[in-house]
């Protein structure tokens, strides 16, 4: 590896890590993901997506015919989730959210998004808020990656926009890499286990 100078684009490479675990890992092992692979609950009790009025959480939210399971404070151990539910997070919590308080993007929250009950509806979801977030990261200059974030990130309101960007990057690389593996257990047969 070469060293790092004063002439380093640590805009670019920040987002090239997230674009090339995108394009090269993450978006291409969703390709296929069915809609009974997209429900599917490991275990017992594992939080999901579901139809309105079935939540596994008393605190279920969201606008439309699905909502995501959700319980404040988070239970210990935190529960095991779907990836229907691990795609909502990445969707609302990691893209989406970031993307309507920094970028302009449509509002979006947990409790007002409108949750996809198929997987083709999560992936379309997942691509709009991914292409929102980067698009707002690559408008970024020096400057404004140096800025602090605001009250849009509560405690984090002092940090500087450049942390949120690289803690979103470990975020969609940490979650997408859980889908990964659980897409790996539904192929080898795990479902017929539980």
């Amino acid at each position: 590896m070469g060293t790092a100078d004063s002439d380093t684009d640590w805009h670019s490479l920040a987002i090239e890590q997230l674009t090339w675990h995108w394009e090269h890992h993450a978006r291409p092992r969703l390709d296929g993901l069915t809609d009974e692979e997209y429900l599917w609950e490991p275990v017992a009790g594992a939080w999901s997506v579901r139809p309105r009025g079935t939540g596994a959480t008393a605190q279920a939210i969201g606008s439309g015919d699905w909502e995501i399971d959700f319980a404040l404070p988070e239970p210990s151990p935190a529960p095991v989730t779907t990836i229907a539910w691990r795609l909502g997070h990445i969707i609302v919590g990691i893209f989406g959210a970031r993307a309507a308080s920094h970028f302009g993007f449509r509002p979006c929250d947990y409790v007002t998004w409108d949750y996809a009950g198929t997987a083709e509806g999560a992936l379309a979801q997942l691509d709009e808020t991914y292409a929102a977030w980067l698009a707002g990261v690559r408008g970024l200059d020096s400057a404004a990656l140096a800025k602090a974030v605001g009250e849009a990130e509560g405690p984090f309101a002092d940090h500087p926009m450049a942390e949120l960007v690289l803690h979103i990057n470990r975020e969609a690389i940490h979650h997408l890499a859980e889908i990964a593996l659980l897409r790996d257990l539904w192929a080898h047969g795990v479902r017929d286990q539980v």
